[in-house]
């Protein structure tokens, strides 16, 4: 029998689920896994669509991780102000094997101060804000530094799974969890990321994303005031 994982999964109101709900799919299927959907109360918490999601334990109540996960979405920007998300985080954390995100989750883990002397991955549009919390941004779907594991935006999450999933276990298990998803992307269009999207369509996102990239921005900047770092990013740049 394999040794119980446990892996959690924050959820908050409006969260983007395929941020989690595909590393979800990818580590539910890994040998011991034990998967908790974690919020302060057992209650239905809206995700940025129609979607409705259910916690499965509460913060008080929540076991020690081995896999803590922070998803992403518009409300990761009040979540980087919450201080009874950021204490869990932090306590989490001081016995979690792996500490991780995927998309703007990076921001929360930086809110937590957490990812400081860390490289870190995060949406292409938030990557950076990384700076503010004393971590080094890259570009990459997946980037890992030693128990950081931080995925980029949305669909980077099944490529973050299979990443979590191959570091917990070993690389065959983790192709064969491939195997079974059939994780083949062919996707039609090859604009699924700045570099590659036609300049028109870049900058039309980038217009119509102005304002929640501002309100990111500063979020991120308050946050990394109580933490002290701010000043300490400023002199760096």
């Amino acid at each position: 029998m394999p040794q119980p994982i446990n892996i959690g999964f924050l959820l908050f109101p409006k969260v983007t689920q395929l941020d989690f709900t595909g590393p979800l799919q990818v580590l539910s299927r890994l040998p011991g896994a034990q998967i908790y959907l974690v919020w302060k109360r057992i209650e239905p918490v809206p995700s940025d669509t129609v979607l409705t999601l259910q916690p499965t334990v509460t913060f008080a109540d929540c076991p020690q991780l081995d896999v803590i996960c922070v998803p992403g979405g518009f409300g990761t920007d009040a979540l980087v102000d919450d201080e009874e998300t950021l204490d869990f985080l932090r306590r989490q954390a001081a016995g979690a094997k792996y500490i991780t995100s995927v998309c703007t989750g990076a921001l929360v883990l930086g809110a937590a101060g957490l990812l400081q002397g860390y490289r870190a991955t995060t949406y292409w549009a938030a990557v950076e804000n990384l700076t503010a919390f004393g971590a080094t941004p890259v570009r990459t779907r997946v980037c890992v530094d030693r128990n950081r594991i931080t995925g980029g935006g949305v669909t980077a999450g099944i490529d973050f799974g299979l990443t979590v999933a191959s570091v917990l276990s070993d690389q065959t298990t983790a192709e064969s969890i491939q195997l079974v998803l059939e994780y083949n992307p062919q996707p039609p269009f090859n604009a699924g990321s700045p570099d590659t999207a036609p300049a028109e369509v870049l900058a039309m996102l980038k217009e119509k994303m102005a304002p929640s990239i501002a309100r990111r921005r500063e979020s991120s900047q308050r946050a990394a005031a109580r933490l002290g770092l701010s000043k300490q990013s400023s002199a760096a740049e």
